[in-house]
């Protein structure tokens, strides 16, 4: 299972934000270019229906491919208290014909994404990885060099961590914790709960590059 949460920057912010999280983390970004196919089941496949994505990470000197399938949200009281959601999720490196063996399962593909941005990596109270992505959408099948964006102006950031059923408290904590330091550029919330631009943003983001310049000049 996974604890997350997201939240939208504008893309003229996102240069304040990666320099607020260079000095959070500690540790150099990675680049990111992604290739997201997310297939859907055919009915063939059952009366429920099933979705799983395919990531194709092109960032890589050799494609590699990650299918992930994202599963339910914890539910009750304790769980609507919290501002994180907590889902289970299975993901498991695959190999590059992994898109031909869906098809041939009888999965269909519903849309595809090319991701571009970068991650943090790091541990703060619990292993946690920051995102920050421009969604962009293909003109024709799988047309990746051709992308672009689905929001102009408008990047996704997520927070991801690896939870447990014995210790997803304590991710839940680390997580919350840190989001707090970001909470001048952007809201962070539940995936589906939109909370729009923060209006401190403008004002957050001169004064860390402010304080960028200042220091490296």
């Amino acid at each position: 299972m996974e604890c997350v949460v997201q939240g939208i920057i504008e893309t003229q912010h996102v240069e304040a934000l990666e320099i607020l999280l260079q000095g959070l983390c500690g540790v150099p970004k990675e680049h990111l270019r992604i290739h997201e196919l997310c297939l859907k089941s055919g009915p063939n496949l059952g009366v429920v229906p099933s979705e799983v994505r395919l990531l194709c990470d092109l960032a890589q000197p050799t494609p590699s491919w990650t299918v992930r399938h994202v599963g339910g949200a914890m539910r009750g009281a304790g769980a609507e208290q919290i501002s994180v959601l907590v889902r289970t999720v299975v993901e498991s490196k695959v190999s590059k014909n992994v898109l031909r063996f869906f098809y041939a399962l009888g999965y269909k593909l519903d849309h595809e994404l090319l991701k571009i941005g970068f991650s943090f990596n790091f541990h703060r109270g619990a292993p946690i990885t920051v995102t920050v992505t421009s969604a962009n959408k293909m003109p024709k099948l799988h047309a990746t060099e051709e992308a672009v964006p689905v929001t102009p102006g408008i990047q996704l950031v997520e927070i991801t961590a690896p939870a447990a059923a014995d210790n997803y408290n304590d991710v839940v904590s680390a997580v919350s914790s840190f989001c707090e330091y970001l909470a001048p550029l952007l809201h962070l919330s539940k995936p589906g709960v939109s909370t729009g631009i923060v209006p401190t943003a403008s004002a957050a983001a001169a004064a860390l590059l402010s304080n960028s310049g200042n220091k490296t000049s």
